[in-house]
């Protein structure tokens, strides 16, 4: 079994690691997460994701990053918005959780997500949200921790692979 680091990342973290977030990136978009990307994605466009998408909001201090590395390299990623409207302190959203496709199938998404809602507890955060291709891979894995389907969304997104449109699955967790 591979040995995963998941540590918390702040700016200086993603800066020294932006090449190898990209490739992450790139990587998984290019097989088939559903992460809001669609080909052609270059690895440009995923250093641009993490210094034009992240960084900001890291700056803003209201999203957490989490990272996983393992045998030198970056296995995956969640994120964790919690820049919510006064009338929703107790809600955050869990965003693009990411594992590299080499690192696959070893439990890394489900520790990841246990991490990123034991950060959320930490903020004071009782229901999480999250949104997934419906039917993509990810769907019973969130399902499988505790999240449940509050509906779901026709034609919401584009596939990766083919000009047609999915349905996306809009889920929650009271923890």
């Amino acid at each position: 079994m591979t040995a995963f680091a998941i540590t918390a990342f702040g700016r200086d973290d993603v800066e020294a690691n932006i090449e190898a977030l990209g490739e992450m990136m790139h990587a998984c978009v290019h097989a088939g997460a559903s992460i809001g990307y669609i080909l052609p994605y270059s690895r440009d466009d995923g250093v641009a994701f993490w210094r034009q998408k992240v960084l900001p909001r890291l700056d803003g201090g209201n999203l957490v990053l989490l990272a996983a590395q393992a045998d030198g390299r970056i296995a995956g990623a969640v994120q964790l918005d919690y820049d919510t409207p006064p009338n929703q302190p107790h809600r955050a959203e869990v965003r693009k959780l990411m594992v590299h496709p080499d690192f696959r199938r070893h439990g890394l998404a489900r520790l990841l997500m246990a991490q990123i809602e034991d950060k959320a507890r930490a903020l004071g955060r009782s229901l999480l949200t999250l949104d997934t291709r419906t039917g993509d891979h990810a769907e019973p894995l969130y399902e499988s921790i505790g999240y449940q389907t509050s509906g779901i969304i026709p034609g919401y997104c584009l596939d990766p692979f083919k000009p047609e449109f999915d349905s996306t699955t809009i889920m929650f967790k009271q923890l």
